[in-house]
């Protein structure tokens, strides 16, 4: 016998009874996008692999170590993506969309990075991402956040999730605190472990956001960005700040956030949540205003963010926040009771759909005893049964039976099925 093959680690199959939910998260998503007047964008899961080393960083851990890159059979170098806005700004630039335009943007789908696979983190994963290009102003930075409040708000997880903010001021202003940064950690540097010592000379921002907690009192003491900002970019954070304040968006404000991507500028912010055991991210993003001109294209403002769709759907699992209509459970199973009557069967069930267009209704196909097509009934999960046999076709009826519920079947007339069905799933009690 062959060896069975298996999907490659961390990479997950979608299974049916999982599905629901994805669509119910992804349909939240999409209708809030469209009342922020946000446009979906699609793009390739492959790109060239400069884009990333350009956009990212080649001094990232994304690109040093996760990134799945391969050579096509032309000898180019490509990439699976990672994350989502590099893609995102080659293609707005690609299709003149930010000539003289602002956009405001959203996708969603497969990243790719070769990461250990823990709960909630896969190697192939999902992300929603948002991004706005051509605004340069606090406001739209406010917009991004006010919009995932109420992404949370309609999830019911406002409660359970904390929004940190940090600014990192321009790019000159980064780079001259990065100097002072990296003479602190010189002059400590026998207290840094090995993944700092190797950041130091790479991406020194980058251990502030370490969670060794030997290193914690020698962190709490290195200088701060927030003392370093240049004038613009404090005060972009302070009216970020106060119309958050205004809003009524509580937040707490994280020196040491930095967030892990090299395009990262004024800006960034993390919802962050205790609710799956120890703090994790499922949100996060801020400006990166030199990216599009890093890309090869004039110089734009632009911000976003982008958030995981595993560990929020675990999120909503684990808090039994998914309602139950958004588990996809059917409304009615219809059973032909033998083959004579099943051509009348299939008819009915077109008409009912026809009559009602958001049943869920399932047809009895493959024939089978009758025990075992209750049987099947009972599995579908659904409310109600409806048997066609022999008799009830004769008088145009069929027999609904209960499955849920210990309650008597009965007969019902074909002709007022669509409305008798309505009322029954409304809760209404049968005459």
């Amino acid at each position: 016998m062959s060896k069975k093959i298996q999907a490659i680690r961390g990479m997950n199959d979608l299974l049916p009874d999982q599905s629901p939910l994805w669509q119910y998260f992804e349909g939240q998503v999409r209708t809030l996008m469209s009342r922020y007047g946000y446009d979906e964008i699609r793009t390739p899961i492959v790109e060239q692999t400069a884009l990333f080393k350009r956009s990212i960083g080649e001094v990232t851990d994304i690109v040093e170590k996760e990134m799945y890159t391969f050579e096509d059979r032309n000898g180019d170098s490509l990439t699976l993506r990672p994350e989502g806005t590099a893609s995102c700004v080659r293609a707005a630039l690609e299709h003149g969309l930010l000539h003289n335009q602002t956009q405001r943007l959203w996708y969603q789908g497969p990243m790719f990075r070769h990461e250990r696979p823990q709960k909630g983190r896969y190697r192939q994963f999902h992300q929603i991402g948002v991004e706005s290009f051509g605004l340069e102003g606090p406001d739209i930075d406010a917009e991004m956040i006010l919009l995932s409040a109420r992404l949370w708000q309609q999830l019911g997880l406002s409660e359970h999730v904390t929004l940190e903010l940090n600014s990192l001021g321009s790019a000159e202003a980064r780079a001259a605190y990065r100097d002072t940064l990296v003479d602190y950690f010189e002059s400590h540097y026998e207290l840094l472990d090995e993944d700092s010592r190797r950041r130091l000379t790479s991406n020194p921002l980058r251990i502030l956001d370490s969670k060794n907690p030997d290193m914690a009192p020698m962190l709490a003491d290195a200088p701060r960005m927030i003392d370093h900002l240049d004038a613009e970019s404090r005060d972009h954070f302070a009216r970020l700040t106060a119309m958050l304040d205004a809003a009524g968006i509580g937040y707490v404000v994280n020196l040491r956030l930095v967030r892990g991507l090299d395009y990262y500028s004024r800006t960034v912010f993390e919802w962050t949540t205790t609710a799956l055991g120890s703090q994790g991210t499922v949100c996060a993003g801020g400006r990166y205003d030199g990216l599009v001109e890093q890309l090869g294209g004039k110089p734009v403002p632009a911000v976003g963010f982008a958030m995981g769709i595993e560990r929020l759907i675990l999120l909503l699992d684990t808090l039994e926040l998914v309602p139950d209509e958004a588990r996809g459970e059917l409304d009615v199973y219809l059973l032909p009771m033998g083959e004579a009557t099943e051509p009348a069967a299939l008819l009915l069930a077109e008409r009912l759909r026809e009559a009602l267009p958001t049943l869920r209704l399932q047809l009895h196909c493959g024939g089978g005893s009758f025990k075992s097509r209750i049987k099947k009934a009972d599995r579908s999960g659904a409310r109600l049964a409806l048997l066609l046999g022999e008799d009830e076709l004769a008088e145009n009826a069929v027999t609904l039976k209960f499955l849920r519920e210990d309650r008597e079947q009965r007969r019902l007339d074909q002709d007022a099925l669509a409305e008798t069905l309505t009322s029954l799933l409304a809760g209404e009690t049968l005459a």
